[in-house]
């Protein structure tokens, strides 16, 4: 056992009315007992709402909202909160211009993440470019959308820009993929000093290893800055015999160069278990897509669950560190 090492946010990206709920017992990470806050058919246009990105804004919270229409094409959808937990949702999908105000359209738009960088937040999500590869887009005030240049030609998902730069760049998470519902997939980290051209990629970690992670691995919500080095939530997935299954795990990455892993979770920290995981258009999906920390360290996750409904779960980054300081390993 590894003696307890206190851990001190930097950075954290909400203040002390986030969302939050009181561990039942002892747990490493709790969910919400009013799971979901977002169910089936949130609005007349829209089918299910899950795997989003959700940040503090003004006197409550803002989402960028991953929406399957009744046509099952998805788009990104705007929504408001007061809390963080009941959401008001437009009917309608976000418009993206270019950076003359020209209105720019894709196919099919899903999985945003959302995050700030100084005073400008940063929207990226999967896109079509003659196949899936990842959109990128600024907005200072959540009216304009400013569609920027696809940091990478196809295939490309699970992007996930960081909140600072580090030595002048942008950094980007990623995950090369392929055409389909990818059966690989490790991740990688690239830089950009301008965010119009992206290079210095490197290798951060790959599937494989326990089960859970054993076939493709994704970064999830935007990493949290620690003293001990940046935090994040990801996912990974295991194929069964019936079929694949999704469930979240934690890493550790240094701080100057996070494509440097220092603790990663040997097992998963959620897994699909209830009926709003279990049950749904994709089952066995725990999709992780947004964290809310405080000063304090406390931390809510966002998460979709089964393709099918956005739920959230509670933990705090002195539970996660001390998890992973005995559970952990790197390959």
């Amino acid at each position: 056992m590894v003696l307890r090492d206190n851990i001190k946010v930097i950075a954290p990206n909400c203040k002390g009315n986030m969302p939050w709920q009181q561990p039942f017992g002892n747990e490493l990470i709790w969910r919400y007992a009013g799971n979901p806050i977002v169910d089936r058919n949130p609005t007349p246009s829209i089918a299910r709402v899950f795997n989003s990105g959700v940040l503090p804004y003004e006197d409550g919270f803002i989402g960028v909202f991953r929406a399957d229409h009744k046509d099952i094409i998805p788009d990104l959808h705007l929504g408001r909160s007061l809390d963080g937990i009941h959401w008001e949702i437009e009917g309608s999908p976000i418009v993206f211009v270019d950076k003359a105000g020209k209105p720019i359209k894709s196919d099919y738009a899903y999985d945003p993440r959302l995050v700030k960088i100084d005073d400008t937040y940063f929207v990226i999500w999967c896109t079509e470019f003659y196949g899936p590869t990842l959109g990128l887009a600024s907005t200072t005030d959540f009216k304009t959308f400013v569609r920027l240049s696809n940091p990478f030609f196809p295939f490309n998902r699970n992007g996930v820009l960081f909140p600072r730069k580090i030595d002048g760049a942008y950094l980007l998470f990623s995950r090369p993929s392929d055409n389909g519902h990818t059966p690989f997939g490790d991740i990688f980290l690239s830089r950009s000093y301008d965010l119009e051209f992206w290079g210095q990629h490197e290798m951060v970690m790959r599937a494989g290893g326990n089960w859970w992670q054993s076939l493709k691995i994704g970064a999830g919500s935007v990493p949290i800055e620690t003293d001990k080095g940046w935090l994040m939530f990801y996912h990974g997935v295991t194929l069964t015999a019936n079929g694949k299954v999704y469930s979240i795990g934690a890493s550790l990455h240094e701080l100057h160069n996070p494509a440097k892993v220092l603790l990663r979770s040997r097992d998963y920290i959620l897994t699909p278990e209830l009926p709003y995981e279990t049950i749904g258009f994709v089952p066995n999906v725990c999709f992780p897509c947004a964290s809310l920390c405080d000063k304090e360290g406390r931390i809510c996750i966002y998460y979709g669950g089964a393709d099918t409904t956005l739920n959230i779960c509670f933990t705090t980054v002195q539970k996660i560190y001390d998890y992973l300081l005995n559970n952990s390993y790197v390959f």
